[in-house]
């Protein structure tokens, strides 16, 4: 069972925004995507782009960097299908997103 840690406050995150956490040492991305909350590794697997500065389109986010692109759902990319982010359980209690480490 993973251990939830408090990485930010919901109002910290619009709908659509993405930001860069450090939780338990490790660095993620952790997105709202229309409401629900998201967290994968920030590294993208292309280049090593930020991915917590990227963009969200429904439950997909891209590297500011080149582009590629991810399933917030699964980490799956869908740019290259050997590639695939490590994904983090979320859930929210009161005003705070913790994520499962």
């Amino acid at each position: 069972m993973p251990n939830f840690v408090k990485a930010a406050k919901t109002a910290d995150l619009k709908p659509g925004d993405a930001k860069v956490v450090e939780c338990e040492g490790k660095t993620i991305a952790l997105c709202n995507a229309g409401g629900q909350f998201y967290a994968v590794d920030n590294t993208c697997l292309h280049r090593g782009g930020p991915l917590g500065e990227g963009f969200i389109d429904g439950t997909t986010l891209t590297c500011p960097w080149h582009g590629w692109q991810y399933d917030l759902t699964t980490g799956q990319s869908t740019i290259n299908p050997n590639a695939r982010l490590s994904c983090y359980e979320t859930k929210v209690e009161g005003e705070d997103v913790l994520i499962g480490v």
